[in-house]
């Protein structure tokens, strides 16, 4: 069974004078622990297609399945626990609150879940320590460099364990060797089995990953 799975997806975002399709039926399947980019010019649908596997939308018309389950069907509340606890985000942004240490910014998905704060504590720590910002820890964001902040969110997305990172042009924020520096974690990521999905414009950011999906006019051309 395949982690993600598209079949026949639409979406039409009805401005009141016009309709627009933003994708036009697209079939796509992604396999656990594959680490693939999306790719494609703005306005593409690219990051329609991004909100629709990240939970933030959901089709028109055609279906979504996650790990199996039809998202497509879904209540808002149960969205929202899928979002949680079985996606991973990673935006250009970084969305950290600067008033928080990192442990305490990396933590917050599982404050969300009802997790005990000692516990909370523990794992916001250990996935610190992945991403290499164990001696971090009590750093705000305002006390690292750009790419130090994108480690901390790349941290914050794995301390769910989720099915899937969704990383939203990761490195479109970074200098050149910060960007080096969040492609090769996620290339380590990827390396441990992680299922990674990128969105990006850039081709070379693109080229890391193991297989490119191309957008195009609501449709997928590769």
């Amino acid at each position: 069974m395949s982690l993600i799975e598209l079949a026949g997806v639409r979406k039409t975002y009805d401005t009141g004078q016009i309709q627009v399709d933003a994708l036009r039926g697209v079939d796509a399947r992604i396999e656990e622990g594959e680490y693939v980019a999306v790719t494609g010019p703005s306005g593409s649908g690219k990051s329609t297609l991004m909100h629709i596997l990240g939970c933030l939308d959901v089709p028109t018309s055609g279906s979504y399945h996650l790990a199996g389950e039809d998202v497509s069907l879904l209540s808002e509340a149960r969205l929202a626990e899928v979002r949680n606890r079985r996606i991973g985000f990673v935006f250009q942004q970084f969305n950290l609150l600067p008033s928080l240490k990192a442990w305490r910014n990396v933590e917050l998905p599982l404050l969300y879940a009802g997790v005990p704060r000692q516990v909370r504590r523990e794992r916001a720590l250990a996935a610190l320590d992945k991403v290499g910002l164990g001696d971090r820890a009590e750093h705000r964001p305002g006390e690292l460099s750009g790419g130090q902040q994108q480690r901390v969110a790349v941290a914050r997305a794995l301390v769910t364990d989720p099915a899937m990172i969704l990383a939203d042009e990761p490195t479109g924020n970074l200098d050149s060797a910060s960007t080096h520096e969040v492609l090769g974690l996620l290339d380590e990521l990827s390396a441990l089995g992680r299922t990674i999905v990128l969105i990006t414009h850039e081709h070379d950011v693109a080229e890391r990953a193991g297989r490119t999906i191309a957008v195009r006019d609501g449709e997928i051309t590769t």
